[in-house]
């Protein structure tokens, strides 16, 4: 196992304080999104992805073609290109908060291995090929499934992921509970954001949410994020219009100018920037193939 550092961004996620899971179901043949990170929880499942390299914390390693991985919140991951030959591979990711299964919910000892799971999760978790071949069939079929037994049939998995034998975790560090998300000012930013993302947010508003001068707030957005306040802000808006595109038919302008912005030229330009591709093209990508429950 070899070690590595390297600079992440945070992910700008899709989910609202409303949601329990994200799901996105793809084939895809090329693997370049950046190492990174977000404060969800991610069970990622690959097949046909020999030659992929994952990266999770200080981890790097090559995969086979079978790969099921979960990963805690705000740990940096990625999976890169590396010796994979463009094929068609396929993907499935699992997102949820981290804070979506209350302490008081889990402390229950039937849920005490799930806990456990979660903690370890903080370090990274692969799972064994034969707990992957065991789970396989019911990620599959996550895409087909609705209501409240889409809710429960994921929660039965990461039960059963929980109990399963020979998981290895992955990274020897860990996210410091200070770093990222753990700020309160930072989750109170993000919580405001999410409410008034499709309005027009000035740098002073913030400051007077965070009781902060502008350039304390600057410093602090920053620093949390790695990002400037207008971009961490735009890439919000970005990810809820990324949603919007899949979950309806309004036209690329009307969700542009739903998710706050005012000029569609500026936000085909973000949009491409951050997603890679154009939003005709996001929506083509995706076209049912996510969930969010």
């Amino acid at each position: 196992m070899k070690k590595v550092i390297l600079q992440p961004q945070q992910e700008v996620m899709q989910m609202t304080i409303h949601d329990s899971f994200l799901v996105f179901d793809r084939l895809k043949d090329f693997f370049d999104f950046p190492i990174h990170y977000h404060p969800e929880i991610e069970l990622n499942y690959i097949s046909n992805g020999k030659g992929l390299r994952r990266v999770v914390g200080d981890s790097l390693e090559e995969i086979g073609n079978k790969e099921l991985v979960l990963v805690g919140p705000n740990l940096i991951h990625c999976w890169e290109q590396h010796n994979a030959p463009r094929k068609q591979m396929h993907e499935i990711t699992i997102q949820f908060s981290n804070n979506l299964f209350s302490n008081d919910f889990l402390d229950r000892a039937i849920l005490k291995p799930i806990k456990e799971m979660f903690k370890k999760s903080n370090h990274g978790i692969v799972f064994s090929e034969k707990t992957f071949l065991e789970i396989e069939p019911r990620i599959k079929k996550l895409s087909k499934i609705n209501g409240i037994d889409y809710f429960m049939e994921i929660f039965s998995i990461l039960y059963d992921l929980s109990i399963s034998r020979n998981q290895r975790m992955l990274s020897n560090s860990t996210v410091k509970p200070e770093s990222f998300d753990h700020s309160q000012k930072l989750n109170r930013l993000s919580i405001y954001l999410q409410k008034n993302y499709d309005s027009k947010i000035l740098i002073s508003d913030v400051c007077e949410l965070l009781n902060m001068s502008s350039g304390s707030v600057s410093r602090f957005i920053k620093k949390s994020t790695g990002k400037t306040f207008v971009d961490y802000l735009n890439d919000l808006r970005i990810g809820y219009a990324a949603r919007l595109l899949i979950e309806n038919d309004q036209s690329i302008s009307e969700i542009a100018y739903k998710c706050g912005f005012n000029s569609i030229a500026n936000f085909n330009r973000r949009f491409k920037k951050n997603k890679g591709c154009t939003p005709s093209q996001y929506k083509k990508e995706f076209l049912g193939i996510k969930r969010i429950l």
